[in-house]
């Protein structure tokens, strides 16, 4: 006899012996072909109910009854992390060293760079940047700057280039990395 049924809750364990199980409920007599897990400390081990007392089995199913609000907060972090052990992002152990990065293109933007000679500033990604477009290292004076900046802008003018376009890109770049280091690195 084929059974039609409307919803199924939980479908019959398709590893289950051919043996017929009954249902656990108290007075039923159906087979018992859906499991649910016994209680929250045995989630693998199940009871066998008939399809109508499983779903009334699940309805009254409460996985967080008999538990505090901070157990089942406890409970609730432990999950989000499938109940492995974490640490603190960027902390590590404590004591342990801390690894920077020297990023001369800024593509970390480290709060500070990392320097190799002691006594001289650090510098900021934006400003050097700028000093590789003027070829030039830190520190330098406004008039030193000044003067590359002139020897740069002839060298690379687009009327002096025949209306390059190139010649006008790094003509652009020259005025922006101009105005970083005017505006940013004497204020």
């Amino acid at each position: 006899m084929k059974r039609r049924l409307d919803h199924v809750a939980v479908a019959p364990d398709p590893f289950a012996s051919s043996d017929r199980r009954c249902c656990e409920w108290a007075g039923c007599a159906a087979d018992g072909d859906y499991r649910a897990p016994q209680s929250r400390d045995r989630l693998d081990q199940y009871r066998w109910f008939c399809l109508e007392h499983v779903r009334q089995y699940n309805a009254g199913w409460d996985y967080y009854r008999g538990m505090s609000q901070a157990d089942i907060e406890a409970d609730l972090r432990r999950d989000t992390v499938w109940q492995r052990p974490t640490w603190p992002l960027g902390g590590g152990r404590r004591g342990a060293a801390r690894w920077r990065v020297h990023d001369g293109f800024g593509f970390f933007d480290a709060d500070e760079e990392i320097d190799d000679k002691p006594g001289k500033p650090p510098v900021e990604p934006a400003h050097a940047r700028a000093f590789a477009i003027f070829g030039l290292e830190p520190p330098v004076t406004q008039e030193r700057l000044r003067a590359r900046y002139l020897t740069l802008v002839k060298l690379h003018h687009p009327d002096a280039n025949g209306g390059d376009k190139a010649a006008e890109e790094r003509l652009k770049s020259i005025n922006e990395a101009y105005a970083t280091l005017k505006n940013g690195y004497f204020a």
